[in-house]
């Protein structure tokens, strides 16, 4: 372990972004910001130090809990930092309602365009409803 990281070397040791160069971009872009302030990428991290991490469309809050400038192995990297439970039961509740929102989607667009047989039972169907929908004379 080391005693003094850089913030977009730590990102990318805590396996936030795939590159270095995709963890300054976002620095630069104002999505890393610790303890609410704008950083820079050559910014020091510490040991303790609350990180918010905007990758659209999750919100992450962690907190600094040791340094590393290698990339290690994922469960390693984990290590690294501790998620406050307020940014998981947001995450979560937004990744619940994206995947509702994708299957609604899904349901309400089917699988592209009728077949023959479908639109066959589509005109039935309307027809059936055209018949019952005309007002007899009674």
């Amino acid at each position: 372990m080391v005693d003094r990281v850089r913030i977009d070397k730590w990102l990318w040791a805590a396996r936030f972004f795939k590159t270095r160069s995709l963890a300054t971009e976002a620095i630069s872009k104002n999505q890393i910001r610790i303890g609410g302030q704008r950083i820079k990428p050559s910014r020091v991290v510490l040991v303790s130090d609350v990180i918010q991490i905007e990758k659209q469309p999750y919100v992450f809050e962690v907190t600094v809990l040791a340094l590393n400038d290698q990339r290690r192995p994922a469960s390693e990297a984990q290590a690294l930092y501790e998620e406050s439970e307020q940014s998981r039961t947001a995450r979560e509740v937004l990744s619940t309602r994206l995947r509702n929102d994708r299957m609604a989607h899904r349901g309400l667009a089917g699988e592209g365009r009728p077949s023959k047989k479908q639109r066959r039972q589509i005109i039935r169907f309307q027809n059936q409803s055209d018949v019952s929908d005309t007002p007899t004379d009674d």
